[in-house]
């Protein structure tokens, strides 16, 4: 745990006590035993549902202790270690990149160490998701290499990264330059229109004939980035690709990527020596067949990481299935948005529930809300991309507002850094909780009331518990 605080002038509305007793003799003139040894002391950020506590550290002192009560117990258990955590954090779109440079240099770089920093007043995020070429929530709609209609460029002597160089590198540098160590994930949209069958940024599919061209404009990408000193750590291969509705878009099957990664993709990578993880799927739950049949493709396999998931449709435990068929593949947990007409109190806890703890639980190394800005009206976006995608934060000229999916991450990521490790935990009743061990040793466990009331428990953890609660639509991070 990195110990930081957080400076909001925000209102709680609970303290809670724990306590533990000494052991008294048992009469006579004999000696009394020694007190037991003190447990841990435990620090308590909270943020409620309803937005009168936002990310704040509880008072008092919250202490292990051995006194005995009738309160279910939320066991930790450190000696049961899951996977491990490359980050938190947000897509990167290009709409985001463009509101942040166009903040006086100031505020931004305020700004810009809050979310990435370490310092007392930062929330640490650690992994960001970029779009590679243009997402529907750029500006505009573009790839690396356009030309006009009719024409190609089977060689990419065209490729250029010089839409990406006007606002999304200047801020990409800046965010390294407060954390180096920040992981960065390309995902897709659509590749150039001519190498599609319908030559249209909207749907379509790539053509057999040009696998192998575009597998080197990933090649390209990835290249053109490390000079420009940044490392792309993992692809995928499309931004859901059985969507073909949005701008920009395009259809993959899992035929289709598994195709395209054993015959091209992986060994386009292999040739060039880029050690970027390559990433299946990148769609929902309800479909978790689909990575499976990629999996499934033995020569596919061997250059696959794992698979990412979205969770517009389907159930978290989606993420389990794929694990339980290839346990050796990582997880991904890319996507979810907030919307205009979300409530704060519906989009906190289910995001919670699902997208951090659950996600978590379900053996995915990240945890990524959608958009990380936009501005007052949910600019901007391509002609027809999403005009309802709320960011994380609202930039308005040099002005920022916080919203559900700010709090939603950083309950998390302010807590436990990238190289942490889940640890077992256990649900009781209403309490969604999910655990971790930090680097340094901490524990970290994040728990979720989703509950109309307020629950009392203990955290026990090697032998000594710590009785506490958490108010009715609260998640409550304890670390110690």
């Amino acid at each position: 745990m990195r110990n930081k605080y957080i400076l909001f002038p925000l209102v709680f509305g609970i303290t809670t006590l724990c306590c533990f007793c000494t052991n008294k003799g048992t009469g006579g003139g004999g000696t009394p035993p020694p007190p037991p040894t003190p447990g841990p002391e435990a620090e308590v950020w909270m943020t409620r549902s309803n937005a009168t506590t936002l990310l704040q550290k509880q008072p008092g002192v919250f202490a292990f202790g051995t006194t005995s009560n009738s309160d279910p117990f939320v066991d930790v258990d450190s000696a049961t270690r899951m996977q491990s955590v490359d980050g938190f954090g947000y897509t990167l779109t290009g709409g985001s990149a463009m509101l942040l440079n166009r903040m006086n240099a100031p505020d931004r770089a305020v700004l810009l160490s809050e979310l990435f920093g370490n310092g007392a007043s930062s929330i640490g995020v650690s992994y960001l998701r970029l779009s590679i070429g243009a997402s529907d929530l750029s500006p505009t709609v573009f790839s690396y290499d356009d030309m006009p209609t009719g024409q190609t460029d089977v060689t990419l002597a065209n490729f250029s990264l010089s839409q990406d160089t006007v606002d999304l590198i200047p801020v990409l540098k800046e965010i390294l330059a407060i954390n180096p160590a920040i992981k960065l994930m390309g995902s897709p949209w659509s590749p150039p229109v001519w190498m599609k069958d319908n030559g249209s940024s909207i749907g379509g599919s790539l053509l057999p004939q040009y696998y192998s061209v575009y597998a080197q404009y990933f090649v390209k990408y990835i290249l053109a980035m490390k000079a420009k000193g940044i490392t792309i750590d993992a692809i995928t291969i499309q931004n859901e690709p059985q969507h073909g509705g949005n701008n920009p878009s395009m259809l993959m099957t899992a035929t289709q990527q598994a195709d395209f990664i054993k015959g091209h993709l992986g060994p386009a990578f292999q040739a060039a020596a880029i050690t970027t993880k390559i990433i299946v799927w990148d769609h929902n739950c309800d479909n978790p067949g689909y990575p499976i049949t990629v999996l499934n493709d033995v020569a596919a396999r061997q250059f696959i990481n794992g698979s990412a998931f979205h969770l517009y449709a389907g159930d978290i435990s989606a993420l389990t299935q794929v694990h339980n068929a290839y346990p050796d593949k990582d997880l991904y947990f890319t996507e979810q948005w907030t919307g205009a007409n979300g409530s704060f109190d519906g989009d906190f806890k289910w995001h919670v529930k699902n997208v951090v703890i659950g996600s978590m639980r379900n053996w995915s190394k990240v945890a990524l809300e959608w958009n990380l800005a936009s501005d007052q009206a949910y600019n901007p976006h391509t002609p027809g991309g999403c005009t309802e995608c709320k960011g994380a934060i609202t930039i308005s000229g040099s002005a920022v507002s916080r919203n559900v999916g700010y709090y939603i991450i950083a309950q998390a990521s302010k807590f436990v850094p990238a190289g942490s490790v889940r640890i077992a935990s256990n649900l009781v009743g209403i309490l969604q909780t999910v655990a971790f061990q930090a680097p340094d040793g901490k524990k970290i466990l994040i728990v979720l009331n989703e509950g109309a009331n307020a629950s009392q428990f203990n955290i026990r953890y090697k032998g000594k518990w710590l009785n506490t609660s958490v108010p009715a639509g609260t998640a409550s991070t304890y670390i110690w």
